[in-house]
């Protein structure tokens, strides 16, 4: 059995990503059997509660107020809705329900106490609930967790070094602030990043070795391929090959075992043998719907069908 480390080094990092490609998707297959069971998906579904006019610049996202995407800001969603739309996905299958709101950070008032009563809403369905919402303080995390939520959201993005490339109206201190308030508030913690925004390969080793690094690891871990938007800074960035998503995706779960490797943005710019690849290197989780906040995700029917032909089985509500 693979020991849990939480002391890896940039070096051994760049090692695995650089490995030749069969050898790392076979230690990762490996540590994944391991740790976790065999020809199992989580399925979850992402809806967005508040759509766009966020006050960030993160370069990669069309939500962003600083610039003019095809994006409409919209006002928050009614709590009956977001449980109508929680109740359609676990029918669907899926056993975890992420709810999304285009903030830089929770809001008191009526509209937090409305996401207190969508997750509780969500809980009562028997779904595990996701919320992300930009940083919260220590009182919103202890009432979130209260309130039955699963886990909080909070990625890093990409590495400390090329951070500034990408965001600079919230620091990276910030984002390790805001796990360490999930952490210490008792909820579990989903934490990932993108890859194809320009970075480099160290970059990209630097982000999973923050991510490898927390101790306690993420339970969840999203890797996202960047899906270019017009209007953005990074509209002009070309599609990741995809034996790269391959390659962070192994390299996540040998250096986080036991933790949810969640394939996510990007995913319609895989084609079915990719996206095998992927489960092979140790993905356990897909974003399952035909919308990802803003982004455009698989039809259910093909992920249906890519489930079956692989005999992958959706895990089960506990």
């Amino acid at each position: 059995m693979t020991a849990l480390r939480h002391d890896w080094t940039t070096a051994e990092i760049l090692d695995l990503l650089q490995q030749p490609l069969l050898d790392l998707v076979y230690q990762a297959q490996t540590v994944h059997r391991q740790h976790n069971p065999s020809n199992e998906v989580q399925l979850a579904t992402l809806m967005s509660v508040k759509t766009g006019g966020c006050a960030e610049n993160c370069a990669y996202c069309p939500q962003s107020a600083h610039y003019q995407t095809e994006v409409e800001k919209t006002a928050i969603a009614q709590v009956e809705e977001v449980l109508n739309r929680a109740q359609q996905a676990k029918t669907l299958g899926a056993s975890r329900f992420c709810m999304g709101w285009a903030w830089r950070e929770i809001r008191e008032g009526a509209s937090f106490d409305a996401m207190l009563d969508m997750v509780r809403g969500v809980r009562e369905l028997g779904l595990e609930a996701c919320v992300t919402a930009g940083m919260l303080t220590d009182s919103q995390a202890q009432r979130l967790a209260e309130a039955g939520l699963t886990a909080y959201n909070h990625n890093l993005d990409t590495s400390p070094e090329y951070y500034d490339q990408i965001i600079t109206t919230r620091t990276y201190s910030d984002r390790l602030q805001t796990l360490d308030r999930v952490r210490q508030a008792g909820m579990t913690v989903c934490c990932g990043g993108i890859i194809g925004m320009g970075e480099t390969l160290s970059d990209r080793a630097r982000l999973l070795e923050v991510l490898a690094n927390l101790d306690p690891h993420p339970e969840s871990v999203p890797i996202n391929a960047l899906v270019a938007v017009a209007g953005t800074p990074l509209e002009q960035q070309p599609p990741i090959d995809s034996f790269e998503l391959v390659r962070m995706c192994a390299t996540a779960r040998i250096l986080m075992p036991t933790s949810r490797i969640r394939l996510s943005a990007g995913r319609t710019q895989l084609n079915r043998e990719a996206q095998a690849l992927c489960f092979l290197a140790g993905v356990n989780s897909i974003f399952y719907g035909e919308q990802l906040l803003t982004t455009a995700n698989p039809e259910i029917q093909s992920d249906r069908q890519l489930l079956a032909d692989l005999n992958l089985k959706a895990t089960e509500l506990v």
